[in-house]
């Protein structure tokens, strides 16, 4: 008898207890989630986290098709191995805002590595929240739950998800590193208050590709500390369009830097591409702006730097803002504009706008009191290509 091992066959069955090893999934379910939409399932959820968290290899946390009602949960790492989430089925936040103790809802952080995809929704359930907000009386703008954080992620990759009908912004992204979110759907009525589809901060090399989002407020914003930001093939409308800012409104705030906004589609927003500082603010600076290869379906404002954005009923414009806007670049924008002011450069007139370049534009205004206009004040652009309207340098 030959009891010689066969070489082959240990090699397979090494391979196959390396990739059980290695691979495992967390299905809340079987962890006591109901799939109703009814029972609460926040507890499961949390249970399951802890456990996929604490295993060693590739790990998947697996929310099944069905509707899960959870409250809020914090997806906390580190780790042991690279964390998937797989979000197939609705989970639903209460419709309350009472229930929820602070301005969280679904947060994931502290984590490298992760993947959250599969095809799910995010419902924020905050039509009961928006008739709460009173933000714009009260200058508090914090207090309602953010259906999705990712706070201090890197080499993270998020797609085939959708956010629906948050309570305030859908989507934060904080302290982040290597970030790309691609396909995702972010989905709200026009009229629903501050709820921003994605805002970034205090983030660097964060990726939004071929996203649709519908929203009450910016479909992206970048705050302070942006730096090396992509936004491209998004389609935006109803919102406010795809911003920077605002910045200006803190003391010693970080700089923004390296941001492109490219092949992008903006349909009946209230803004187009902008950039907003507040006036009165502590010094701090923005440059390297593209803004090219844009389409503009209808909307107001589509070309805009605004350095005396004031969305409440008052500020104070006894001084100038000292946010130092540079390099800002806009190129192969087109389209109808819903305003006559269809390009309005605004700088502050205490530090100028520098190296603004204008090149191919052409935005028809749609209403019935002659052709389109433009506006800019305290800056020089440097104007290549054809602009339409014409740009003029007061």
């Amino acid at each position: 008898m030959n009891l010689r091992p066969n070489l082959g066959s240990i090699c397979l069955l090494f391979l196959s207890v390396l990739c059980v090893s290695e691979s495992a999934d967390f299905n809340v379910v079987d962890h006591g989630a109901t799939p109703d939409g009814i029972k609460d399932s926040t507890e499961a959820f949390v249970n399951t986290w802890k456990e996929a968290c604490a295993s060693e290899g590739s790990t998947t946390f697996v929310i099944p098709q069905g509707s899960f009602l959870v409250g809020q949960v914090n997806f906390k790492g580190p780790c042991k191995g690279n964390m998937n989430v797989l979000v197939q089925g609705n989970v639903k936040a209460d419709p309350d805002p009472a229930k929820f103790p602070s301005s969280n809802w679904i947060v994931f952080e502290h984590m490298t590595g992760l993947q959250v995809s599969g095809g799910g929704v995010f419902d924020g359930q905050g039509s009961i929240a928006w008739t709460k907000n009173d933000c714009s009386k009260t200058g508090k703008c914090h207090s309602l739950p953010i259906n999705i954080r990712f706070n201090f992620i890197e080499n993270a990759f998020i797609t085939h998800i959708t956010s629906l009908n948050s309570k305030l912004m859908h989507i934060n992204i904080n302290g982040c590193k290597n970030i790309t979110l691609q396909s995702v759907k972010v989905t709200a009525p026009g009229n629903s208050l501050n709820t921003d589809g994605i805002h970034i901060g205090s983030s660097k090399g964060v990726n939004i590709t071929d996203s649709v989002i519908a929203t009450g407020d910016d479909c992206v914003s970048m705050g302070p500390g942006s730096v090396d930001i992509k936004v491209t093939g998004v389609t935006c409308g109803p919102g406010h369009g795809i911003s920077v800012g605002s910045l200006g409104k803190y003391p010693n705030e970080e700089s923004v830097s390296g941001i492109t906004v490219r092949n992008c589609t903006l349909i009946g927003t209230s803004n187009g591409v902008r950039i907003k500082t507040w006036p009165k603010s502590p010094v701090s600076a923005a440059s390297g702006f593209i803004f090219e290869d844009i389409v503009m379906d209808n909307v107001q404002n589509p070309i805009i730097i605004d350095q005396v954005y004031c969305p409440y009923v008052s500020c104070s414009q006894d001084n100038p803002s000292k946010v130092k806007i540079s390099n800002v670049s806009f190129n192969k924008i087109r389209g109808t504009s819903a305003t006559k002011n269809a390009v309005s450069i605004v700088c502050s007139k205490g530090v100028p706008c520098e190296d603004v370049k204008i090149g191919d534009i052409d935005l028809k205004y749609t209403g019935k009191d002659g052709p389109a206009a433009s506006l800019c004040n305290f800056a020089k652009p440097i104007l290549t290509g054809v602009q339409n309207p014409p740009i003029a340098i007061n």
